[in-house]
């Protein structure tokens, strides 16, 4: 009896090791479901390609900036010459591959100077400006090249030189010379004239009294019988043009140091009734090129201001990847007189041949 029972529990513990072997077997057929796994792989792959593709991508605008920023420092570009001036150094600019910022210092060195300050702290590769002032721009430019910063002034020249690789600017004395001589020819050697000047702490305004009147004082006949500065502005211009015509209505002309003083003072007499005035303007807008063909104005002295900003960034560019300019600091352009006979040929600061 006692080995019948014996049997049974040995019969019932065989049956418990087959069943706990088949337990076992359980991780075998996972092992089975791994490749289901590895079919998931590929699956999940091509979800990385729109990362390497948004990366190509993203090279050309790269590139565009590999140049580094430049920041372009201009007076207020409601003037059209200073307007002509952007847009040709950032033209230029982008063509080279530089990143661009134009910012406006309204002719104030205070603000200027601020700017500059932004520039370095932005870590900008160069700065093209038509400066706030004469003797207040040379700090500023100054701490941009202690910063590793250079500089080059259009338009406008500073009273130093060693600190900006480069000033391009319109050959004021010339062109004023050149203006004058027409003036006289269309005034004639007598009469009396008018003179509105820039602001004083524009060297351009003085270079260009200076240049008409090397011209002027020649004929001791003609009279200077009011010189006002009306600091470029158009409606001060006009202001104090009406001013003198309240006590002095005997004039024959009007000499003024650019464009939009000319265009308030012709503004003036036309409105007083006065038509034969000779008026003088100095940079050769579209403005003063219209006022010309409709006999508002007689003169204007042509700054080719588009131009001389492309050379300026072209001697940028040919600095930043050379270490020389490859020419003089201080470059004079010439200027081209602007009367009826070829006033249709002028467009933005461009005379055509």
């Amino acid at each position: 009896m006692k080995k019948r029972i014996l049997s049974i529990v040995l019969a019932s513990v065989m049956v418990m090791a087959m069943v706990g072997c088949g337990t076992a077997k359980a991780p075998a057929e996972e092992k089975e479901e791994a490749p289901a796994t590895e079919e998931a792989a590929p699956e999940e792959a091509p979800a990385e390609e729109p990362e390497a593709e948004a990366t190509e991508e993203a090279a050309p605008e790269e590139a565009a900036s590999e140049g580094g920023l430049v920041y372009i420092i201009s007076p207020s570009q409601d003037n059209p010459y200073f307007k002509a001036e952007v847009m040709g150094a950032e033209d230029k600019l982008n063509e080279l591959g530089y990143t661009v910022k134009v910012v406006s210092h309204d002719d104030d060195a205070t603000k200027q100077d601020q700017l500059y300050d932004a520039a370095i702290a932005e870590k900008a590769v160069g700065i093209i400006s038509d400066n706030a002032s004469a003797d207040a721009t040379a700090a500023s430019v100054q701490k941009a090249k202690d910063a590793g910063i250079p500089t080059v002034l259009i338009g406008r020249e500073i009273n130093e030189t060693g600190i900006a690789i480069a000033q391009i600017v319109s050959d004021n004395f010339q062109g004023a010379r050149a203006g004058a001589e027409k003036f006289i020819e269309l005034v004639g050697e007598e009469g009396n004239y008018v003179e509105f000047t820039g602001k004083e702490s524009d060297t351009a305004a003085a270079t260009r009294s200076a240049g008409f009147h090397d011209v002027l004082d020649q004929y001791p006949d003609l009279n200077m019988v009011a010189q006002q500065s009306a600091n470029w502005d158009t409606a001060e211009a006009y202001s104090k043009m009406e001013s003198i015509l309240q006590s002095n209505q005997d004039i024959q002309g009007v000499v003024c140091g650019n464009d939009t003083m000319a265009l308030g003072a012709s503004q003036a007499l036309k409105n007083a009734g006065i038509t034969d005035v000779v008026v003088m303007g100095f940079d050769g807008s579209n403005e003063s090129r219209d006022a010309i063909i409709a006999g508002d104005m007689s003169i204007s002295v042509l700054q080719q201001a588009y131009a001389n900003a492309q050379l300026g960034v072209e001697q940028m560019d040919q600095f930043l990847k050379t270490g020389s300019t490859g020419q003089e600091e201080k470059q004079l352009i010439e200027c081209k007189v602007i009367s009826a006979e070829n006033a249709e040929k002028l467009e933005t600061f461009k005379l055509s041949e």
